[in-house]
């Protein structure tokens, strides 16, 4: 053990031209090898705290292109490491050789046999199959709390479980079939007529192994029990020999020992899963304790009530928590001391089922020594608020740790009867090793826990201390006939402990096992079973302090699947990765490759970043990653360009009537006229700087107008994207709209003054322009102050972007200006969904709409009043299963209309099979942007309301101001 036990994100090997040669002689497609240095150092980091840089990073396309790898690698020595979600904690998805990127490609979904049957490829993320199950009442049994961005390749891959699935509905029991790539190159379909015979032809000497192994272990009872007592319980060390024991033909045996192997057995090209019901009613409270100790014994009389679910989370989860806000108020309000909370929930078919459920429940609560009293819970909101701290429990305790740490995360299990000495044990362990900020939580129904502490590995004696922690934490578990992976996977974190856990004998098996698929190691060598007694504590990932956007980040992945530019160039982790090797690089004076990773960043990390702040909606430690970008954009901004942008906001008016007409003519003449001239000056200028124009583009609006009713009720404040961009084909524009629909519902409107020079700011903002924001920010809520009479009338927006940059500049404002904290925002979906239409009558609905929610709806919280003005105005509503942000982002789509098109393409794939009434969203550039992805006109919602709304005085006038 020696400092270099730490891994530096600016250590790579040489180009590596010889080894992009021989891969892309392999895989010939353009684009699917690269061994550049910035390519190399986004994909060496996954959620462990390891980190190996790979030599190359390959992205197949289909399973024939798998299997020409295999057969590359083994011709020369070179082995391969499949990388997927990168959620993986236990280092099993990190390579310093070739990493084999299958998300971009293997995301297939299909739901057979009225979704009991779920055939899925393992680049979609669990969350996504779910929601195709959705409409069925039909999900996925494994359920990890990390199912909005890990992805099934690690679910088959980890054997992966989760909080309510246990043993019975895991991976290892739901899997149907599966689509494998065997290193030999057989690609074998386990669910196929014949295909033990199959095997069997193609490859004997794997199914005389398989045959053998099987007859070994059953002509031994000792082999039989331990391998039954090793997976009673949750258990992901090693592989699973209960294979052996549990299925007949060597082709079964095979797709079940492909089960957790970590990616050293095969590759899964696509899985088959029987589908579990997705129970209608359900409950759910938190149960509060003095201690841990008194939380932990009372789990036997707790699982004899049949919950669904026990997550425990103890005094120091319960602590970081609290840092979320939208989490705070679900959690206990006095002073968290020693406590200890269970997350309880019970499910059931239906709502007698339940009843019955949580009278026993609640009968034995009265029972419990609870700190405070609990009731179970069977509204939405407040399950959906308890479960949202217990699913980013992990990455909000990480990412509260101290800069410069690594967050280290452990997985055990254990027969549920031995938990509260197990845990007991380790509190012992973490006060004699000094982690004193040591966090223990999860599965307490299954004996399955997890603990975190961090560790600066900086230094040779916390190296030493983390070493003799492992080696006292693997004797506990152990002790108390523990695994020491319960569905984590192995590992290179638990990897040199597997013989220790199963004894000679079944070790034994494991390495027939591994020799008989990969008789040249190929594949993922060290990850499951290893010879390096120290292979736990090589390659650890240092976590350099950066700024403050960065430090936070314990690159957990949960941004990765809702940002726009996943599958164009760099999501949010990867940008902070990209931020941290600067630093590596620039703190061992390595400047060429920190200039060559600027050099890549410009286009990679700053200029296809919609700033859309999606990432903070999915990020459980609230990271905007746009924060960041707009920063990088602020440093780099020339004089020029930031001095230009600022006369342009003192002149707002005549800026935007300028490139109304200007797209008013450029939609009059031929297109050749503008494309020409436009693309050579994007040449000089830059694609940065200047946008394209194109013919999908609309023409110009009209100029904001002054002007109010003789009595006002809310003021109206009329974005400028729509003086900029006309209306889209068919619609009259969001503005006539919404004054045509307060008109009928009886409500005032005014505007604020100049209002033609007023603009929410974002334009500024986004581009990292911070005087000119300043200047605009300022103006605009003195107007808007004066307009809405010192803050007693609300401030309607028609635009959800504009809305939020209002509510983003007021935040900007009030710190100079504290009274303008009465001032508010209120976007023009929600203002007609609680106040217009309640006094609206519907004439005719149409039939079907198809429904675009934008990023900032979704931040805003919008969504759901969106969602009720769809139903208002027609019979059927359909939000497309992969809606996400279009990222036409202002003036991005017209600057990169590659960001737009890779950001909207599976959106736009999945509604072009069916014709809808209309297509409607909330955001002008949002609309276009859509349009232009489906070659539908995308209306504002308000728009198509209008057309079919008619007055209804009788319903009275509320709250539209305040005091």
């Amino acid at each position: 053990m020696s400092p270099t036990s730490t891994a530096s994100r600016s250590t790579l090997t040489g180009p590596e031209t010889a080894l992009a040669a021989t891969l892309s002689a392999a895989v010939p497609r353009e684009g699917a090898v690269s061994t550049s240095a910035f390519d190399r150092v986004i994909a060496a980091v996954d959620a462990s705290h390891y980190l190996l840089t790979p030599r190359a990073v390959v992205t197949p396309q289909t399973a024939q292109e798998i299997a020409a790898l295999f057969a590359t690698a083994s011709a020369n020595g070179e082995a391969l490491t499949f990388r997927s979600g990168g959620t993986s904690l236990s280092g099993q998805a990190s390579s310093g050789n070739i990493l084999v990127d299958t998300r971009k490609f293997f995301r297939s979904v299909a739901v057979d046999e009225n979704g009991l049957i779920a055939r899925v490829g393992p680049g979609a993320t669990v969350r996504q199959v779910n929601a195709r199950l959705l409409r069925y009442g039909r999900k996925l049994g494994p359920d990890p709390a990390s199912e909005i961005a890990c992805t099934i390749g690690g679910v088959v891959a980890n054997n992966s479980s989760g909080m309510a699935c246990g043993t019975q509905q895991n991976t290892y029991q739901t899997l149907r079939s599966a689509i494998i790539v065997l290193p030999s190159g057989t690609i074998v379909d386990t669910g196929a007529m014949g295909a033990d015979a199959r095997l069997r032809a193609t490859d004997p000497e794997l199914w005389h192994c398989l045959t053998a192994l099987r007859e070994q272990v059953l002509a031994d009872p000792r082999l039989v029990a331990e391998i039954g007592r090793q997976f009673s319980i949750k258990n992901t060390m090693g592989y699973g020999l209960n294979s052996l024991v549990d299925h007949q033909s060597p082709v079964q045996i095979l797709a079940h020992l492909m089960i957790g192997s970590e990616g050293t057995l095969g590759f899964v090209a696509e899985a088959t899963f029987n589908t579990v019901p997705l129970h209608q009613f359900a409950a759910t409270t938190l149960l509060v304790f003095d201690t841990l100790h008194d939380a932990t014994s009372a789990l036997v009389d707790l699982n004899a009530t049949n919950p669904a679910t026990i997550e425990l989370m103890d005094a120091a989860s319960l602590r970081a928590a609290r840092i979320d806000p939208q989490s705070r108020a679900a959690l206990p309000s006095f002073e968290i001391i020693e406590h200890c909370a269970l997350l309880i929930e019970y499910q059931a078919a239906t709502a007698d089922e339940l009843s019955a459920l949580t009278l026993e429940a609640q009968a034995l609560f009265g029972r419990l020594p609870l700190t405070m009293t609990a009731a179970l819970s069977e509204d939405p909101v407040a399950r959906a608020a308890l479960w949202r701290i217990r699913k980013g429990l992990y990455a909000t305790i990480a990412g509260s740790r101290p800069s410069g740490t690594t967050a280290l995360l452990e997985d055990i299990a254990v027969p549920v009867e031995r938990l509260s000495d197990t845990c007991a044990g380790l509190t012992q362990l973490f006060q004699v090793h000094g982690y004193d900020d040591a966090v223990i939580f999860g599965h307490a129904k299954d004996g399955n826990i997890h603990f975190l502490i961090n560790e600066d590995f900086a230094t040779e004696s916390n190296l030493s201390r983390y070493a003799a922690f492992t080696e006292d934490m693997v004797e506990l578990v152990l002790a108390a006939r523990g695994t020491l992976k319960a569905e984590h996977g192995t590992g290179r974190i638990m990897a040199p402990f597997v013989a220790r856990q199963y004894g000679p004998a079944l070790y034994g098996i494991m390495l027939a096992i591994k020799r008989a698929f990969d008789p040249a190691g190929i594949l993922n060598p060290d990850a499951v079973l290893t010879a390096d007694p120290d292979l736990h504590i090589k390659h650890l990932k240092s976590t350099p302090t950066v700024e403050a956007e960065v430090d936070r980040c314990v690159e957990c992945g949960y941004c990765e699947p809702v940002c726009p530019s996943k599958d164009l160039t760099t999501t949010p982790r990867q940008r902070i990765v990209v931020q941290r090797a600067i630093a590596d690089a620039e703190s061992v004076g390595d400047t060429a490759l920190a200039t060559e990773l600027r050099r890549a960043r410009d286009y990679e990390v700053v200029d296809t970043c919609a700033v859309d702040g999606m990432c903070q909606t999915a990020c459980p430690v609230l990271i905007n990653t746009g924060d960041l970008v707009r920063r990088l954009r602020s440093e780099a901004v020339g004089t020029v360009e930031a001095a230009t942008w600022t006369a342009a906001g003192k002149a707002w008016k005549p800026v935007t009537q300028a490139a109304s007409t200007a797209l008013t003519i450029a939609a009059a003449i031929p297109a050749s006229l503008v494309t020409l001239p436009n693309k050579a000056a994007r040449a000089v200028l830059g694609a940065d700087t200047l946008p394209l124009w194109s013919k999908d583009l609309p023409k110009g609006g009209t100029q904001r107008r002054n002007g109010s009713t003789a009595t006002a009720d809310a003021v109206y404040f009329q974005a400028c994207v729509g003086t900029m961009f006309g209306p889209a084909e068919g619609g009259d524009g969001v503005a006539v709209a919404f004054e045509s629909l307060a008109a009928k519902a009886g409500i005032g409107l005014t505007r604020p003054d100049s209002i033609g020079n007023l603009c929410c700011g974002t334009p500024w903002k986004s581009k990292g322009i911070t005087h000119g924001y300043h200047d605009m920010v300022e103006r605009t809520v003195a107007a808007l102050w004066d307009a809405s009479d010192n803050g007693r009338l609300p401030v309607v927006c028609d635009n959800s972007s504009c809305s939020e940059g209002l509510i983003l500049a007021l935040e900007k404002a009030v710190k100079d200006h504290p009274q303008c904290q009465s001032l508010r925002i209120v976007d023009a979906v929600d203002f007609t969904a609680e106040h217009i239409l309640p006094r609206l009558d519907i004439d005719t609905r149409i039939g079907t709409v198809v429904v675009h929610p934008t990023c900032s709806s979704t931040r805003a919280g919008s969504n759901a009043n969106l969602a009720v003005l769809a139903s208002a105005v027609a019979s059927e509503v359909t939000v497309p299963e992969n809606w996400g942000c279009c990222a036409f982002a202002g003036d991005r789509g017209m600057l990169h209309p590659e960001l737009t098109s890779s950001a909207t393409k599976a959106e736009a794939h999945e509604i072009t099979d069916k014709e809808f009434d209309a297509y409607v969203s909330c955001n002008r550039t949002c609309e276009i942007g859509m349009t232009r992805a489906t070659g539908h006109p995308y209306l504002h919602v308000l728009e198509v309301l209008d057309k079919i709304a008619s007055s209804n005085t009788t319903t009275p006038l509320e709250g539209t101001t305040h005091e």
